[in-house]
């Protein structure tokens, strides 16, 4: 199992260096690329250019490659920079360049007369708001249909889920939505139908058995381990966020050494919880609500990769050649749509509750306002936090102090809340094995 994460430094301040660095390469070539470290790497721009599809280095290599001492002295330098060099234009008339390598954060000063092949290109790097104004408007459904379309020869004339080929939903699956529907729906209702689905009923008591939950005796029954151990939300919510998981595989071709899906997904969750104890009981939002839309933040993921399953490996590169970007403008960018509006659009047609659709939709908006903004904001808290300690992907990033007021907690009670999840790594690791699909690993 990979235990890197994709993130990288703090977006650049204005006494960081403006530009980055990075090694391109296929079996027999390697070539370096300069741009600004604010703006994304348009790899298609350098593979139209040599005609080869030039891959980045994974994080691993780039640290080795990168970290080595050789580079630390001008004659090194000076060697590397004798290789085949794609710079974006605005780097062209500059005597120096500082450049920072994202995952050493390593910064290099290099002269430019150094370059001895320098390839100019104009489109080599884009900014976030060139991305955002190219993408269509409109509602998150016409947003997604119109990527569609974009990317196969299929013209929407039926209902946009028929079109997507989504998986029909197991009957235990319907009957768990309806559950957590249901305002008076209770363990009476649950335990029944966890009892007679035999792979259910076999999570649950894995699940029970867990030292997570610290079981205070062995677990006898379903009956046991619903009442006496779990309740009656985490087991409905542990088994909506598998059942729904396991609709759509894990893709193969993710990013090299990123955080594997399950694992984002169970320690999003566990986090989320968390956070939400610590938020005042007079305006706590419901535990169940968080959890879930923890668990199912990144579901949004499985359905870009069942979707576009031929521009998957691309979005994978993209996302490898720029660690310090957030997704949204990487998904932007190649697909046009994002996980979190195809992902909250395919929850809501599944009849998911509101908020957690909400959440999962506006999840990377610290400043959101609608009726989930405390699961939102909960959200948002839990995967920087994550990132932080390589246990999430996306860029390390500051979380707004006006974020922790308005949920009323304070940021040492959410440090304090990841210093539990660290501590009970092990105990986590273990609930992940036990629902995540073995290619998930």
């Amino acid at each position: 199992m990979a235990t890197h994460s994709m993130q990288s430094m703090q977006p650049a301040h204005a006494d960081e260096p403006k530009y980055r660095i990075l090694m391109v390469h296929d079996t027999s070539t390697k070539a370096l690329v300069l741009v600004p470290s604010d703006q994304l790497l348009d790899l298609v721009s350098i593979w139209n250019h040599s005609e080869l599809r030039l891959q980045p280095l994974r994080s691993r290599e780039a640290i080795k490659f990168f970290g080595q001492a050789a580079l630390k002295t001008e004659k090194g330098l000076q060697k590397l920079m004798g290789l085949k060099v794609y710079m974006d234009a605005g780097l062209n008339d500059l005597d120096v360049i500082e450049a920072v390598e994202p995952y050493t954060g390593r910064v290099f000063e290099i002269r430019r007369h150094w370059i001895q092949q320098p390839v100019v290109l104009k489109a080599l790097a884009l900014t976030t708001t060139s991305i955002s104004n190219a993408q269509p408007g409109g509602s998150d459904t016409k947003v997604i249909t119109q990527a569609v379309e974009r990317f196969t020869s299929l013209r929407v004339k039926q209902r946009l889920e028929d079109t997507l080929g989504m998986p029909a939903l197991p009957l235990s699956m319907k009957k768990l939505i309806a559950l957590r529907s249901d305002p008076i729906a209770g363990i009476d209702d649950l335990v029944p139908l966890v009892r007679v689905d035999p792979s259910l009923a076999a999570q649950v008591m894995s699940w029970a058995a867990s030292p997570y939950y610290a079981a205070p005796t062995d677990v006898q029954s379903v009956d046991d381990a619903v009442v006496r151990v779990l309740g009656f939300d985490l087991v409905l919510n542990l088994a909506l966020g598998v059942a729904m998981g396991q609709t759509l595989a894990v893709p193969d071709d993710t990013p090299r050494e990123g955080v594997p899906f399950w694992q984002q997904a169970v320690y999003t969750a566990a986090l989320c919880e968390l956070l939400c104890k610590k938020v005042p009981v007079a305006v706590r939002p419901k535990l169940g609500m968080v959890y879930l839309a923890g668990l199912l933040h990144n579901f949004g993921y499985l359905v870009l990769a069942h979707v576009f399953p031929s521009y998957f490996s691309l979005l994978s590169r993209y996302i490898e050649a720029n660690p310090h970007m957030p997704s949204e403008y990487i998904e932007q960018q190649v697909l046009n749509v994002t996980r979190e509006q195809i992902g909250s659009w395919l929850l809501d047609s599944w009849s998911l509750p509101d908020k957690v659709c909400e959440a999962v939709r506006h999840q990377q908006d610290p400043n959101y306002q609608g009726d989930a903004q405390q699961e939102v904001g909960l959200l948002y808290i839990a995967s920087r936090l994550l990132r932080s300690k390589g246990l999430g992907d996306g860029p390390e990033e500051e979380i707004p102090s006006a974020l922790f007021k308005r949920l009323q907690i304070s940021r040492e009670d959410a440090d304090e809340a990841l210093e539990k999840i660290v501590e009970n790594r092990t105990e986590l690791e273990a609930l992940v094995n036990s629902i995540a699909p073995a290619k998930a690993s």
